[in-house]
């Protein structure tokens, strides 16, 4: 699981949110909320900016990390 998927997931719980809930209240797709849970690597940016939003932050360009390690 990468790490705006973590993180995003231990959110929602902290703020008591079920994934409808939180998908409801962001605006964004139940279907969208689990599969970023889940980790999927095809997702769409904005949406994923939209999600982090809930709890002020946004993805931000950064370097890979090296999952190998």
């Amino acid at each position: 699981m990468n790490n705006i998927a973590q993180f995003i997931k231990k959110s929602r719980k902290e703020a008591g949110l079920t994934q409808a809930e939180f998908a409801m209240r962001s605006g964004l797709g139940l279907r969208f909320v689990r599969e970023l849970e889940q980790g999927k690597t095809t997702v769409r940016m904005d949406k994923v900016n939209q999600a982090l939003a809930m709890f002020g932050m946004e993805a931000v360009p950064g370097r890979k990390e090296n999952v190998d390690e």
